[in-house]
């Protein structure tokens, strides 16, 4: 099936290491379905609670669809996950555990239906972060000495 990406979170793998990913739906009304093909959703700071047995992404920024009037909803209210009982218990377990965070990685479409990729994540430190930023730092000049050495 295809798929399109709508929204990406920048900063999802850069704060977390993401151990275990996860697609889940997402419960949406007719003027941010709108609104979201067009491009106007944004994952930056958002996240995902457990609440009475449910899961919801928070912070998801979805613009309001500018013919919407007053069938729009609020940009940033809490939008309600689609997923089975297994997957959530497994959610429930593991998020229990210390350290873990539901984060969601990207928003696209599967056909016609919007999916969000869900990340259960380990928070980084602060040196991990550089560890991380050292490497790519690393790489990229190996990458750059390469291709000078081709050039030449």
């Amino acid at each position: 099936m295809n798929t399109k990406l709508i929204a990406k979170n920048p900063t999802a793998y850069h704060n977390y290491t993401i151990e275990e990913k996860l697609e889940a739906g997402i419960v949406l009304s007719g003027t941010e379905i709108k609104s979201i093909r067009k491009g106007k959703a944004n994952l930056k700071d958002s996240y995902a609670i457990i609440k009475n047995g449910e899961v919801y992404i928070v912070g998801m920024h979805v613009s309001p669809y500018e013919h919407g009037n007053i069938f729009n909803k609020d940009p940033l209210r809490d939008r309600k996950l689609l997923l089975n009982r297994r997957e959530i218990n497994k959610l429930i377990g593991l998020t229990k555990q210390k350290g873990y965070s539901l984060v969601p990685i990207s928003l696209y479409f599967k056909g016609s239906l919007v999916k969000v990729e869900l990340g259960i994540g380990k928070g980084k430190k602060l040196y991990d972060k550089r560890q991380d930023i050292a490497k790519k730092d690393a790489e990229r000049r190996i990458n750059q000495a390469m291709k000078q050495k081709y050039r030449d």
